[in-house]
């Protein structure tokens, strides 16, 4: 729907923070956009200004998350964050760690070694395409499992799209429970044949073909893994379809995280359309580092004559005002932008940060200034 005015409604994220119908919010975004901070920030509040046992899940591997709230280090386990007036937990996703807790409880100890000791399944949990996204999905299912907090704050993996955190488990889960795999398995169920000797025979040229590509050792590897975790596989995308639906229902909100520039935008406007299509909802969009302007009275094309009147220091300063005010004023047609796209999705804004924020203190003013 298209209107004539930019204007969006106010996003009130303490209202969302607040309320107890809401068990998990989740800030999406493309990576580098301030999303690690955003959902730090909001966790805090939601724990020391309404009150919510809460527990901040990210998937950001520079470790900002726990030098700002004060911790050492973080890990796949929950851990309190001492500081912080409320209860406030947090962590980080280890998606190795978290794919060898799903075998380890899904299997036997003696079928776990094997998966664990099994090449492709070290490469496949450590870096193939899909898995720290499936892997926050697992981890967001057995956090709402535990039921020991009121409120999850996911930030989402640093993804080149924010749309791979939903589209990714379900590559990864179709590809665990695909055909090929199921081929290749069937070695394994047919007395003991040779795998390579059974898909020759079963498949010729597709067999040799992929024998070809893959490598003898690697198939075998795959042929491996695959038998390995045959009892798993409908677990997989059973837990995967699980966690998607609670991404649908109403005690979920997700926040899109943003900075005010054309790619990020754009990013963010097919992302609303996308949640809308799938039925998840969206809460509202969070502009982040936003220009400001200490004269915002003042506009850049008056800042640039007069500097070119004088030639003071003062001519300096207005030749700065007049670049930040340029910067503004972009940054406001990119906002407006979204907002006649997508008129009904609220907005709150933060401006830039004059320093990285590092403390609690530097979360609580954020929070502050998002709410």
């Amino acid at each position: 729907m298209q209107s004539d005015s930019p204007e969006s409604p106010e996003l009130d994220l303490d209202l969302i923070l607040g309320d107890p119908g809401i068990r998990t919010m989740v800030c999406c975004g493309a990576g580098g956009v301030g999303k690690t901070t955003t959902a730090a920030a909001l966790a805090l509040r939601a724990a020391e200004k309404h009150g919510r046992s809460t527990v901040v899940l990210t998937i950001d591997p520079a470790r900002r998350l726990a030098q700002s709230l004060g911790l050492t280090e973080l890990d796949n386990t929950p851990r309190r964050v001492a500081g912080a007036a409320g209860d406030l937990s947090a962590m980080m996703l280890d998606m190795k760690r978290t794919f060898d807790d799903v075998v380890l409880a899904h299997t036997d100890p003696k079928r776990a070694e094997e998966i664990f000791a099994n090449p492709f399944y070290q490469a496949m949990s450590s870096t193939f395409s899909g898995t720290q996204e499936y892997m926050a999905m697992e981890k967001l299912g057995q956090l709402r499992a535990r039921d020991a907090w009121d409120l999850i704050i996911v930030d989402t993996p640093p993804s080149r799209s924010a749309l791979d955190f939903l589209d990714a488990p379900a590559r990864l889960g179709r590809f665990l429970d695909g055909r090929m795999l199921r081929m290749l398995l069937a070695p394994a169920r047919a007395g003991g044949r040779s795998v390579f000797t059974l898909v020759s025979a079963s498949f010729s040229v597709v067999g040799r073909a992929v024998t070809k590509v893959l490598g003898t050792q690697l198939l075998a590897d795959l042929s491996g893994f695959v038998a390995a975790l045959d009892s798993m596989f409908g677990g997989f995308r059973a837990r995967a379809e699980q966690t998607y639906r609670v991404l649908q229902d109403r005690e979920t909100a997700f926040l899109l995280v943003a900075t005010p520039e054309p790619d990020a935008v754009r990013e963010a406007a097919y992302f609303a359309g996308r949640l809308a299509n799938d039925n998840m909802p969206l809460a509202g969009l969070v502009l982040n580092r936003m220009t400001t302007v200490s004269a915002p009275a003042i506009s850049a094309a008056a800042a640039r004559a007069a500097a070119e009147e004088l030639t003071s220091p003062i001519a300096d300063l207005l030749r700065v005002h007049a670049t930040l005010a340029e910067q503004a004023e972009r940054q406001a047609a990119e906002a407006a932008r979204f907002k006649l796209e997508h008129p009904h999705v609220p907005v709150a804004t933060a401006a830039t940060q004059a320093a990285d924020i590092h403390d609690l203190d530097g979360l609580r003013r954020i929070g502050d200034e998002l709410c």
